[in-house]
């Protein structure tokens, strides 16, 4: 059964390749960005093979975004579900697939619950991170379980040397509040930070007893989050160096639900390596790392459950440089996952060893090459090999062809095998398999890209209509991504447009139908424009066309469009102000059926670095 959409969605990605090199040949420079989630291994984005995008901390400040959540939505490839607003449960899915296949990782340490198989995007703080790097496309082969769809790692703050402060108020009673310190020495350094925000929120559900929340409880669903961040690193010995990090974030949400509707959350990361490198590219780097995601939820303040998972990991990776261009990666992964629940699992604790390699080489002046084996040893499912292999092609120093292949595996988690009556002790894993075509250019006058990809995955697990588990035979997604950057005069315009199609190919009665919550179009477009040299007005349009809310593709939500304004005084070389108005014409829409999205709203951001 063919796809109704497949002949307009192919015609429109003909037609977006005919005329993208046209439409984008007046954007601006991208710097030569170092990154490390690509490959493991330190390269510059413009080099990478793979499809990425790098999230600097002068980018969030720009943006004035208000949470992760709200600065990943509409980032190429990636679309967000939001259960009713600030601090609520947030999925988000890249190029299509589920939101349990995006491989989450901060400084290094993989994070994320082992019961639910997602991260909790929504606790993780803006104000403590420096930057944050996507890569787009299955990552199994590096990573192991879980990176189909991709990975996002997140750095907590670095920072150059001197304090950093903001306080910020806003509507529906909203405020926030950060400091930090960094610190630099000929050896060492460090940095530490703490900050707060508070909101009465919006009513998360529209009520209804036959579906969403099945409740009705028309009122403010508040949202209180305390974080603090610590960074450092000490070089020991010119070819010794030692790097530490923590994050914890602690705080309560509240929300509309029968069963509960408040919860007590704590997510915590830390994580240390020490690095021994003879010379700036070889080198052999031992790291270790634990995550807890934890929850106490209640129903009217009466402790109903308790949901703790912890992730040990330790990694061993040696990077040796064959000769010059071309670089050797071999390593080994343990992962152990461990359940404390009062929920009574049959199993609570996991384990998963993981051996990889790489080489990455760069073959004359036109040829670049990326190929990497890993096999999984998991303790509950077995053993499963994963293979990528990139090839790049520089037709000019600034015009490049991109080919990239991989497959990849993720292990059903403990709710989707144990949660009492909600379970499938009989599911395996799902399996992928991806190609990527791309062609980028990266120009004294700007970068652009286009991407089109491909990805079919075996024994995807999905929700039936009792929300039990099941492997859905096959399910394929193609899509193509555009991004560009460009100067206007003064200001500066970025965007993207995702096209994606996710289907359903397995046969039964909703074959050939679109995987549920997942836009077939998506797009933003930002234009900032300084006004002097103390002012600086920005304005973005992000777009999202219909989803279904279901497999049967019968309970639809529409596509829609908001209008976000800001603009900047820097009054002083240490102060800034900024103000946003989000949602300016106070459209209503919902990302998951009955649960409504914050309307017009405006903060106000005080901000001091020195």
């Amino acid at each position: 059964m063919s796809h109704p959409m497949t002949y307009r969605f192919w015609s429109t990605i003909a037609a977006l390749l005919l005329t993208a090199p046209a439409v984008l040949a007046s954007t601006e420079t991208e710097t030569d960005t170092l990154i490390v989630t690509a490959s493991r291994t330190e390269e510059a984005a413009n080099a990478t093979l793979a499809p990425v995008t790098v999230i600097t901390r002068a980018d969030i400040e720009r943006s004035q975004a208000r949470s992760v959540q709200d600065l990943l939505a509409n980032q190429p490839g990636i679309s967000v579900a939001n259960n009713g607003g600030a601090g609520k449960f947030t999925a988000v899915y890249m190029r299509g697939t589920n939101a349990g296949h995006v491989l989450v990782l901060i400084d290094g340490v993989k994070v994320g619950s082992a019961t639910s198989g997602t991260t909790s995007f929504q606790d993780i703080p803006l104000e403590e991170i420096e930057r944050i790097e996507i890569v787009r496309g299955p990552r199994s082969s590096l990573y192991g379980s879980e990176a189909i769809g991709g990975v996002i790692q997140i750095f907590t703050r670095k920072g150059k040397a001197g304090q950093y402060a903001s306080i910020g108020v806003g509507s529906r009673q909203s405020y926030q509040g950060s400091a930090g310190l960094s610190q630099r020495g000929e050896k060492g350094w460090f940095n530490i930070s703490a900050s707060h925000e508070n909101t009465q929120g919006i009513n998360t559900c529209q009520g209804s007893l036959s579906g969403g929340c099945y409740n009705i409880e028309p009122d403010f669903d508040g949202y209180r989050n305390s974080s603090a961040s610590w960074r450092g690193g000490y070089r020991l010995h010119k070819h010794v160096e030692f790097e530490g990090n923590g994050l914890s974030t602690t705080g309560n949400t509240e929300f509309d639900g029968s069963f509960v509707n408040n919860s007590d959350f704590n997510q915590r990361v830390i994580g240390g390596k020490v690095r021994l490198f003879p010379d700036q590219i070889s080198g052999l780097t031992l790291a270790a790392g634990q995550s807890w995601d934890q929850s106490d939820n209640f129903l009217n303040r009466e402790l109903k459950s308790i949901f703790d998972t912890r992730r040990d990991s330790v990694s061993l990776q040696g990077d040796v440089a064959l000769s010059a261009g071309h670089l050797l990666s071999v390593g080994a992964d343990h992962q152990n996952d461990v359940v404390s629940s009062d929920t009574a699992y049959d199993e609570t604790s996991r384990s998963n060893d993981g051996l990889f390699g790489q080489y990455r080489g760069q073959l004359g002046s036109r040829n670049s090459v990326q190929f990497s084996l890993r096999n999984d040893d998991n303790e509950q499912f077995g053993t499963h090999a994963t293979g990528g292999a990139g090839w790049g092609f520089a037709f000019t120093e600034s015009l490049r062809l991109v080919l990239n292949y991989g497959t990849g595996f993720k292990a059903p988690t403990f709710n989707d095998l144990y949660y009492p009556g909600y379970s499938n002790p009989d599911l395996t894993p799902e399996q992928s398999e991806s190609v990527d075509l791309g062609v980028n250019g990266h120009h004294g006058w700007g970068r652009w890209s286009v991407n089109v990809f491909k990805t079919r995955i075996d024994d995807l697990i999905n929700l039936d209509a009792t929300y039990t588990p099941y492997n859905l035979a096959n399910a394929r997604i193609r899509g193509i991504e555009t991004a560009i950057a460009a100067p206007l005069g003064k200001a500066t315009v970025s965007g993207n447009l995702t096209l994606q199609d996710p289907e359903n190919l397995t046969e039964g009665a909703n074959e050939g139908n679109t995987l549920s919550r997942r836009p077939q179009a998506m797009g933003r477009l930002e234009m900032d424009y300084p006004i002097r040299s103390a002012y600086r007005v920005g304005t973005t349009l992000n777009a999202q066309g219909k989803r279904y809310n279901d497999d049967a593709n019968i309970d639809e939500l529409g596509g829609f469009a908001t209008v976000d304004l800001r603009a900047e005084w820097l009054f002083s070389p240490q102060w800034r102000l900024q103000g946003r108005l989000a949602n300016l014409l106070d459209k209503e829409y919902e990302t998951v059926a009955f649960y409504n999205q914050t309307g017009q709203s405006v903060f106000l951001t005080l901000r001091y670095q020195n």
